[in-house]
């Protein structure tokens, strides 16, 4: 209940509010045509479906036909993660369609902790920050930067004409640890069991791939990401050294 603010005046509120809102839903054939223009001038992504599936988001109280999915953090424009600070070699990790709230609030914890610049989230077929993704963080979502994006693949380009040298992890990349992850970096990984899309990987100057010896074919997003971000780190400090 903590992630959804429902009902025409309370939606409306939230519209005119600085507070950063993930989607809303509503039911098929929901009339308020002005709240729902207000919404499209916020860019906020409208979704219809079914009234049971609506009720069910706030446990049968009265939304009124709408329900706005709210993030408990506010999110920052890419601009803000590429120029932080003014010194030293930056670091954004990226995540390509990352559906598991799990995922993402440990991939915060390894980003605050691996001094992670930002993170980077497409608006579709991704999972948004949430209560949940929070809780699982401890802490991180609080320290860690994170800027939504329409278009990913933009996005990656963007970063690539500010000066970062974009890496995506894949099975069929060379190992991580011949991969030149110094300067600034760019890190993409992928969603659970599909990975980078292609149109995204086409985009990444290096795939890089952590060898697997055992018979498991992937690690989860979380883990692969834990694992580059240090070597990340590793490189660096070799570098100073």
């Amino acid at each position: 209940m903590d992630d959804f603010i429902f009902g025409k005046n309370s939606v409306r509120e939230l519209l005119q509010s600085n507070r950063s809102i993930n989607k809303i839903f509503v039911v098929k054939g929901f009339k308020d045509k002005e709240l729902l223009q207000l919404a499209r001038q916020k860019k906020v992504i409208i979704k219809t479906i079914e009234k049971k599936k609506l009720d069910s988001l706030v446990e049968g109280k009265n939304h009124q036909g709408i329900v706005a999915s709210v993030s408990p953090k506010n999110y920052v424009e890419i601009e803000e993660i590429i120029h932080k600070g003014t010194e030293g070699e930056k670091f954004i990790i990226a995540l390509d369609s990352l559906e598991d709230p799990h995922n993402l609030g440990a991939i915060l914890r390894v980003a605050d902790g691996a001094g992670v610049d930002g993170i980077v989230i497409p608006k579709n077929r991704a999972v948004p920050l949430t209560s949940t993704v929070a809780k699982v963080a401890a802490g991180a979502m609080e320290t860690v930067p994170v800027a939504k994006v329409t278009n990913l693949g933009r996005t990656i380009e963007k970063l690539k004409e500010a000066g970062f040298w974009v890496t995506g992890a894949d099975s069929q990349g060379s190992p991580f640890y011949t991969t030149d992850l110094k300067g600034n970096v760019c890190l993409v990984v992928g969603g659970e069991g599909k990975g980078i899309t292609r149109l995204i990987k086409e985009k990444c100057d290096f795939i890089a791939s952590i060898p697997l010896k055992g018979k498991v074919t992937s690690l989860n997003a979380a883990t692969a990401t834990a694992i580059l971000s240090y070597e990340v780190v590793r490189q660096r400090e070799n570098e100073r050294s």
